[in-house]
Protein backbone atom coordinates (compact mmCIF):
# COMPACT_ATOMS: atom_id res chain seq x y z
CA UNK A 1 0.00 0.00 0.00
CA UNK A 2 1.18 3.31 -0.72
CA UNK A 3 -0.52 6.77 -1.41
CA UNK A 4 -0.52 9.55 -3.80
CA UNK A 5 1.75 12.22 -2.60
CA UNK A 6 -0.77 14.79 -4.41
CA UNK A 7 -3.90 14.43 -2.45
CA UNK A 8 -3.28 11.60 -0.02
CA UNK A 9 -5.46 8.97 -2.16
CA UNK A 10 -4.10 5.14 -0.92
CA UNK A 11 -2.86 3.40 -3.81
CA UNK A 12 -2.03 -0.18 -4.58
CA UNK A 13 1.46 -0.71 -4.68
CA UNK A 14 1.83 -1.21 -8.60
CA UNK A 15 -0.52 1.98 -9.41
CA UNK A 16 1.42 4.45 -11.42
CA UNK A 17 -1.37 6.97 -11.71
CA UNK A 18 -3.85 8.00 -8.96
CA UNK A 19 -7.16 7.04 -9.76
CA UNK A 20 -8.85 9.79 -7.80
CA UNK A 21 -6.96 12.95 -8.93
CA UNK A 22 -5.55 11.38 -12.17
CA UNK A 23 -1.98 12.43 -11.16
CA UNK A 24 1.75 10.13 -11.39
CA UNK A 25 2.11 9.08 -8.43
CA UNK A 26 5.75 9.66 -8.54
CA UNK A 27 6.40 13.18 -10.76
CA UNK A 28 4.36 16.14 -11.17
CA UNK A 29 1.05 16.41 -11.82
CA UNK A 30 -0.17 15.02 -15.57
CA UNK A 31 -3.76 15.63 -16.73
CA UNK A 32 -5.85 12.82 -17.91
CA UNK A 33 -8.41 12.81 -20.91
CA UNK A 34 -11.84 13.44 -20.06
CA UNK A 35 -11.23 14.26 -16.09
CA UNK A 36 -12.39 17.31 -14.71
CA UNK A 37 -11.56 16.66 -11.23
CA UNK A 38 -8.00 16.47 -12.93
CA UNK A 39 -8.45 19.39 -14.57
CA UNK A 40 -9.49 20.79 -11.36
CA UNK A 41 -6.32 19.48 -9.83
CA UNK A 42 -4.05 20.46 -12.39
CA UNK A 43 -5.40 23.06 -13.68
CA UNK A 44 -6.41 24.23 -17.75
CA UNK A 45 -2.95 24.14 -19.29
CA UNK A 46 -3.00 20.87 -18.44
CA UNK A 47 -6.13 20.30 -21.09
CA UNK A 48 -6.16 17.73 -24.11
CA UNK A 49 -7.70 19.50 -27.01
CA UNK A 50 -11.21 17.20 -27.04
CA UNK A 51 -12.25 18.21 -23.25
CA UNK A 52 -13.55 21.45 -23.40
CA UNK A 53 -12.00 23.05 -20.62
CA UNK A 54 -12.66 27.23 -19.70
CA UNK A 55 -10.18 29.71 -19.56
CA UNK A 56 -7.88 29.91 -16.71
CA UNK A 57 -9.62 31.27 -14.08
CA UNK A 58 -8.05 34.59 -13.60
CA UNK A 59 -9.39 35.66 -17.16
CA UNK A 60 -13.09 34.54 -16.46
CA UNK A 61 -15.00 37.73 -16.59
CA UNK A 62 -18.04 38.29 -13.97
CA UNK A 63 -21.02 38.41 -15.35
CA UNK A 64 -23.86 37.98 -13.13
CA UNK A 65 -26.38 40.92 -12.86
CA UNK A 66 -24.94 43.01 -9.34
CA UNK A 67 -27.74 43.17 -6.45
CA UNK A 68 -30.39 45.94 -6.75
CA UNK A 69 -32.87 46.82 -3.80
CA UNK A 70 -35.30 46.49 -6.67
CA UNK A 71 -34.57 43.27 -7.69
CA UNK A 72 -34.46 41.37 -4.36
CA UNK A 73 -37.92 42.87 -3.57
CA UNK A 74 -39.35 41.67 -6.73
CA UNK A 75 -37.64 38.13 -5.78
CA UNK A 76 -40.14 35.28 -4.75
CA UNK A 77 -37.59 35.51 -1.38
CA UNK A 78 -37.52 39.09 -1.12
CA UNK A 79 -38.48 41.90 0.77
CA UNK A 80 -41.60 39.90 3.67
CA UNK A 81 -42.32 37.12 1.55
CA UNK A 82 -39.95 34.71 3.42
CA UNK A 83 -40.11 31.15 2.94
CA UNK A 84 -40.04 27.99 5.09
CA UNK A 85 -37.75 28.01 8.60
CA UNK A 86 -34.55 26.72 8.03
CA UNK A 87 -33.02 27.43 11.54
CA UNK A 88 -34.43 26.89 14.40
CA UNK A 89 -32.68 27.35 17.68
CA UNK A 90 -34.62 27.18 20.63
CA UNK A 91 -33.77 27.81 24.67
CA UNK A 92 -29.76 27.27 23.61
CA UNK A 93 -27.54 26.84 27.07
CA UNK A 94 -23.60 26.29 26.64
CA UNK A 95 -20.69 26.37 29.42
CA UNK A 96 -17.52 24.98 28.81
CA UNK A 97 -17.24 23.17 31.94
CA UNK A 98 -19.94 22.22 34.87
CA UNK A 99 -17.88 24.74 37.13
CA UNK A 100 -17.98 27.84 34.48
CA UNK A 101 -20.24 30.40 33.96
CA UNK A 102 -23.28 30.21 30.98
CA UNK A 103 -21.24 31.55 27.69
CA UNK A 104 -24.84 31.35 26.28
CA UNK A 105 -27.83 31.34 27.91
CA UNK A 106 -31.15 30.79 26.73
CA UNK A 107 -31.06 32.33 23.02
CA UNK A 108 -33.52 31.56 20.50
CA UNK A 109 -34.35 32.80 17.10
CA UNK A 110 -35.18 31.37 13.73
CA UNK A 111 -33.73 31.95 10.38
CA UNK A 112 -35.92 31.60 7.20
CA UNK A 113 -35.67 31.01 3.07
CA UNK A 114 -34.52 34.49 1.68
CA UNK A 115 -33.56 35.87 5.01
CA UNK A 116 -30.29 37.54 6.81
CA UNK A 117 -30.02 37.15 10.07
CA UNK A 118 -26.99 39.28 12.48
CA UNK A 119 -25.78 38.18 15.68
CA UNK A 120 -24.68 41.53 17.33
CA UNK A 121 -22.71 41.79 20.28
CA UNK A 122 -19.38 43.02 22.02
CA UNK A 123 -16.07 40.45 22.52
CA UNK A 124 -17.05 37.65 24.38
CA UNK A 125 -20.69 38.32 24.16
CA UNK A 126 -21.46 34.42 22.95
CA UNK A 127 -21.84 35.25 19.37
CA UNK A 128 -18.75 32.59 18.14
CA UNK A 129 -20.06 29.94 20.82
CA UNK A 130 -24.13 30.37 19.44
CA UNK A 131 -22.64 29.76 15.84
CA UNK A 132 -20.27 26.97 16.61
CA UNK A 133 -23.00 25.35 18.52
CA UNK A 134 -25.38 25.66 15.64
CA UNK A 135 -22.91 24.22 13.11
CA UNK A 136 -22.10 21.61 15.23
CA UNK A 137 -18.52 21.99 16.74
CA UNK A 138 -19.65 22.40 20.41
CA UNK A 139 -21.85 20.19 22.17
CA UNK A 140 -24.58 21.97 24.44
CA UNK A 141 -26.34 21.00 27.58
CA UNK A 142 -29.64 22.19 26.77
CA UNK A 143 -31.82 24.05 24.23
CA UNK A 144 -32.58 22.45 20.16
CA UNK A 145 -31.02 23.38 16.99
CA UNK A 146 -32.66 22.40 14.02
CA UNK A 147 -31.28 23.15 10.09
CA UNK A 148 -33.75 22.40 7.23
CA UNK A 149 -35.42 20.27 9.50
CA UNK A 150 -32.79 18.31 10.75
CA UNK A 151 -31.87 18.06 14.76
CA UNK A 152 -28.21 18.74 14.69
CA UNK A 153 -27.92 16.42 17.66
CA UNK A 154 -29.88 13.79 16.43
CA UNK A 155 -28.78 13.91 12.87
CA UNK A 156 -25.84 15.37 12.53
CA UNK A 157 -24.51 14.32 9.07
CA UNK A 158 -28.32 15.69 7.54
CA UNK A 159 -27.71 18.77 9.27
CA UNK A 160 -23.90 19.47 8.48
CA UNK A 161 -24.42 18.80 4.99
CA UNK A 162 -27.36 21.35 4.37
CA UNK A 163 -25.04 24.33 5.55
CA UNK A 164 -21.63 25.85 4.89
CA UNK A 165 -19.37 27.52 7.72
CA UNK A 166 -16.54 30.25 7.92
CA UNK A 167 -14.69 30.22 11.05
CA UNK A 168 -13.66 33.40 12.67
CA UNK A 169 -10.28 31.93 12.57
CA UNK A 170 -10.20 30.47 8.53
CA UNK A 171 -9.23 27.23 9.83
CA UNK A 172 -7.90 25.60 6.28
CA UNK A 173 -5.23 22.69 5.74
CA UNK A 174 -2.62 24.73 4.93
CA UNK A 175 -0.03 22.11 2.92
CA UNK A 176 -3.14 22.03 0.05
CA UNK A 177 -2.74 24.03 -2.69
CA UNK A 178 -5.90 26.32 -3.20
CA UNK A 179 -7.49 24.23 -5.25
CA UNK A 180 -6.65 21.08 -3.77
CA UNK A 181 -8.48 22.59 -0.72
CA UNK A 182 -11.31 23.54 -2.82
CA UNK A 183 -11.53 19.80 -4.44
CA UNK A 184 -11.51 18.15 -0.89
CA UNK A 185 -14.14 20.05 0.07
CA UNK A 186 -16.07 18.86 -2.78
CA UNK A 187 -15.32 15.28 -2.01
CA UNK A 188 -16.69 15.67 1.59
CA UNK A 189 -19.56 16.97 0.67
CA UNK A 190 -20.10 14.82 -2.95
CA UNK A 191 -20.47 17.37 -5.31
CA UNK A 192 -20.49 15.94 -8.38
CA UNK A 193 -17.38 15.73 -10.81
CA UNK A 194 -18.97 17.26 -13.68
CA UNK A 195 -20.54 20.20 -11.66
CA UNK A 196 -17.06 21.46 -9.79
CA UNK A 197 -15.71 23.29 -12.54
CA UNK A 198 -18.43 25.00 -13.12
CA UNK A 199 -18.97 26.03 -9.07
CA UNK A 200 -15.04 26.66 -8.69
CA UNK A 201 -15.47 29.34 -11.65
CA UNK A 202 -18.54 31.19 -10.23
CA UNK A 203 -16.88 31.41 -6.80
CA UNK A 204 -13.74 32.58 -8.52
CA UNK A 205 -15.43 35.07 -10.57
CA UNK A 206 -17.10 36.32 -6.96
CA UNK A 207 -13.50 36.37 -4.85
CA UNK A 208 -11.07 37.01 -7.19
CA UNK A 209 -8.46 34.83 -5.93
CA UNK A 210 -6.82 34.44 -9.52
CA UNK A 211 -3.21 32.86 -10.04
CA UNK A 212 -2.64 32.40 -6.34
CA UNK A 213 -5.41 29.28 -6.03
CA UNK A 214 -3.20 27.24 -7.36
CA UNK A 215 -0.41 28.35 -4.91
CA UNK A 216 -0.03 26.19 -1.32
CA UNK A 217 -2.82 28.04 1.14
CA UNK A 218 0.48 28.29 3.41
CA UNK A 219 1.65 31.40 1.44
CA UNK A 220 -1.71 32.78 1.35
CA UNK A 221 -2.23 36.43 3.49
CA UNK A 222 -5.10 36.57 6.42
CA UNK A 223 -7.32 37.92 3.01
CA UNK A 224 -5.95 35.45 0.50
CA UNK A 225 -7.12 32.84 3.73
CA UNK A 226 -10.75 34.25 4.31
CA UNK A 227 -11.86 34.19 0.22
CA UNK A 228 -10.30 30.48 0.36
CA UNK A 229 -12.45 29.00 3.78
CA UNK A 230 -15.66 31.18 2.09
CA UNK A 231 -15.01 29.82 -2.05
CA UNK A 232 -14.98 26.29 0.39
CA UNK A 233 -18.00 26.86 2.47
CA UNK A 234 -19.83 27.39 -1.00
CA UNK A 235 -18.85 24.50 -3.24
CA UNK A 236 -21.75 22.04 -2.36
CA UNK A 237 -24.33 25.38 -2.48
CA UNK A 238 -25.72 25.10 1.17
CA UNK A 239 -29.00 25.91 2.03
CA UNK A 240 -27.32 27.46 5.04
CA UNK A 241 -24.29 30.01 5.20
CA UNK A 242 -23.11 30.54 8.35
CA UNK A 243 -19.98 32.96 8.76
CA UNK A 244 -18.01 34.37 11.97
CA UNK A 245 -16.83 38.36 11.14
CA UNK A 246 -17.05 37.21 7.83
CA UNK A 247 -15.39 41.00 6.42
CA UNK A 248 -12.37 40.71 8.36
CA UNK A 249 -9.38 41.23 6.06
CA UNK A 250 -11.15 41.55 3.04
CA UNK A 251 -10.60 44.69 0.79
CA UNK A 252 -13.29 46.92 -0.27
CA UNK A 253 -13.58 45.43 -3.71
CA UNK A 254 -13.56 41.94 -2.83
CA UNK A 255 -15.96 43.15 0.59
CA UNK A 256 -18.65 44.92 -1.96
CA UNK A 257 -19.00 41.75 -4.23
CA UNK A 258 -19.57 39.60 -1.08
CA UNK A 259 -22.28 41.85 -0.06
CA UNK A 260 -23.91 41.42 -3.25
CA UNK A 261 -23.08 38.15 -3.43
CA UNK A 262 -25.17 37.63 -0.11
CA UNK A 263 -28.39 39.16 -1.51
CA UNK A 264 -28.12 37.06 -4.34
CA UNK A 265 -27.95 33.94 -2.88
CA UNK A 266 -30.47 34.78 -0.14
CA UNK A 267 -32.91 35.61 -3.22
CA UNK A 268 -32.39 31.87 -4.44
CA UNK A 269 -33.92 31.01 -1.55
CA UNK A 270 -31.60 29.94 0.76
CA UNK A 271 -30.46 31.77 4.26
CA UNK A 272 -27.47 33.40 5.87
CA UNK A 273 -26.62 33.95 9.42
CA UNK A 274 -23.56 35.69 9.87
CA UNK A 275 -22.07 37.80 13.30
CA UNK A 276 -20.07 41.24 12.77
CA UNK A 277 -18.62 44.03 14.88
CA UNK A 278 -19.62 46.24 11.75
CA UNK A 279 -22.69 47.77 12.82
CA UNK A 280 -22.82 49.50 9.29
CA UNK A 281 -22.20 46.11 7.79
CA UNK A 282 -25.17 44.69 9.81
CA UNK A 283 -27.58 47.40 9.30
CA UNK A 284 -27.07 47.14 5.46
CA UNK A 285 -27.19 43.88 4.93
CA UNK A 286 -29.57 41.99 8.04
CA UNK A 287 -33.36 41.49 7.77
CA UNK A 288 -32.88 40.89 11.59
CA UNK A 289 -30.76 41.10 14.23
CA UNK A 290 -30.14 39.07 17.46
CA UNK A 291 -28.45 41.06 19.91
CA UNK A 292 -26.42 39.18 22.53
CA UNK A 293 -25.20 40.22 25.48
CA UNK A 294 -22.75 38.71 28.57
CA UNK A 295 -24.14 35.17 26.76
CA UNK A 296 -27.80 36.69 26.72
CA UNK A 297 -30.23 37.42 24.00
CA UNK A 298 -31.41 41.32 25.15
CA UNK A 299 -33.04 41.93 21.96
CA UNK A 300 -34.27 40.57 18.52
CA UNK A 301 -35.12 44.13 15.64
CA UNK A 302 -36.84 44.01 12.17
CA UNK A 303 -34.35 45.78 10.64
CA UNK A 304 -35.84 46.76 7.50
CA UNK A 305 -39.11 47.40 9.70
CA UNK A 306 -37.12 50.23 11.28
CA UNK A 307 -35.60 51.63 8.40
CA UNK A 308 -39.01 51.76 6.93
CA UNK A 309 -40.68 53.80 9.68
CA UNK A 310 -37.22 55.99 10.50
CA UNK A 311 -34.85 56.28 7.68
CA UNK A 312 -32.54 58.39 10.17
CA UNK A 313 -32.51 55.42 12.72
CA UNK A 314 -28.34 55.66 13.25
CA UNK A 315 -28.46 51.72 14.17
CA UNK A 316 -24.24 52.48 15.84
CA UNK A 317 -25.87 54.49 18.55
CA UNK A 318 -28.88 52.38 19.22
CA UNK A 319 -26.06 49.58 19.92
CA UNK A 320 -23.68 52.06 22.12
CA UNK A 321 -26.66 53.50 24.28
CA UNK A 322 -27.59 50.20 24.74
CA UNK A 323 -23.96 48.68 26.16
CA UNK A 324 -23.68 52.13 28.19
CA UNK A 325 -26.84 51.23 29.83
CA UNK A 326 -25.76 47.84 30.52
CA UNK A 327 -22.37 49.04 31.87
CA UNK A 328 -24.11 51.30 34.25
CA UNK A 329 -26.43 48.86 35.47
CA UNK A 330 -29.74 50.30 34.26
Amino acid sequence: MKYCTYCGAALDDKAVVCPRCFCATNTRPIYQKGSVRGALYCGPQFAAPVVNIPQPLQQIPYTQTPYTQTAYAQSPYGADRFGKEVVKVQGLYKRYSKKADWAVTDVSFTCREGEIVGLLGHNGAGKSTTLKCLEGMLPYERGEIKIAGYDIRKQPEAAKAQMGFVTDNHATFIKMTGVQYLNFMADVYEVPSGERMKRLKELDAIFQLGKPISNLISSYSHGMRQKICMMGSLIHRPKLWILDEPMTGLDPRTMRAVQDFMHRYVAEGNAIIFSSHALNTVAKLCDRVVLIRRGRQVNELDVKSIYASNPNFDFEEYFLRNEQAESEGK
